[in-house]
């Protein structure tokens, strides 16, 4: 089964991006994983651990039944608490809760959904000023004509983060080689870029391999004392949520 990014506004989604301090990635991706596995129990539907190309980062994202603020704010300090026991091993450099405000999928479905293998290519993009309606107007129009018109992209999301001014992107391609293709031939830095400059302070982009996904099979995750629970910091074990 896929992981999926809904389209409609009734999930709320996180996005943690962490740099590896290690030469070896893989004890902080298997760290990640049994993040996911921990979070079903917070009310986390859909997760993923995507791994940067060519650099040194992690990005874990979450798809969450919808909360009160509070409620939000309580399980935003739950996973804070939990990354902070990943400091030997990764810089947490960004997180946030978002929420979907467009999407377009080449087959038609109210969903992005990709799997194990996959590629993505993800843009994060400060707003010029406090009012970041100008930059996801932006976001939605690239969204809806460059890449729409770009076969070899299966879909693609657009968000805005709840408690900060940031804009975030996210495209599925079908192959690493296609997303490639399509930054030469786009031109991102002539075309695309200059588009969003006098709306953005700041635009960074990446491409990513999905690494897994919660539909994966984590029966091999052993928890144990040493590796991160969620919560553990408060000494109430795991936090519930209404």
């Amino acid at each position: 089964m896929p992981c999926f990014v809904p389209f409609k506004n009734n999930l709320d989604f996180t996005f943690f991006v962490l740099r590896s301090v290690g030469v070896l990635d893989d004890e902080i991706i298997d760290s990640m994983k049994c993040f996911s596995f921990q979070a079903e129990d917070l009310g986390c539907v859909y997760s993923s651990v995507m791994k940067s190309i060519h650099g040194n980062l992690i990005v874990w994202y979450g798809a969450w039944i919808k909360r009160s603020e509070e409620d939000r704010h309580i399980l935003n300090e739950a996973l804070l608490s939990a990354m902070e026991d990943l400091s030997h091993l990764a810089v947490l450099i960004q997180h946030g809760f978002y929420s979907v405000y467009a999407g377009e999928s080449k087959d038609g479905q109210p969903n992005a959904r990709f799997s194990t293998g996959d590629t993505i290519l993800l843009c994060g993009m400060v707003p010029a000023s406090d009012d970041s309606s100008d930059l996801s107007s932006a976001c939605m129009t690239i969204l809806r004509s460059s890449f729409n018109n770009v076969k070899e992209s299966t879909a693609g999301v657009c968000f805005q983060c709840h408690n900060k001014p940031l804009v975030a992107m996210l495209h599925v391609w079908k192959s690493l080689q296609a997303c490639y293709s399509w930054l030469i031939k786009a031109d991102y830095r002539r075309t695309i870029r200059p588009y969003i400059s006098s709306f953005s302070n700041e635009a960074q982009f990446d491409v990513f391999k999905v690494i897994f996904v919660s539909s994966d099979d984590v029966l091999n995750c052993e928890i144990s004392q040493s590796k991160l629970v969620i919560g553990s910091r408060t000494g109430k074990g795991k936090v519930q949520l209404d």
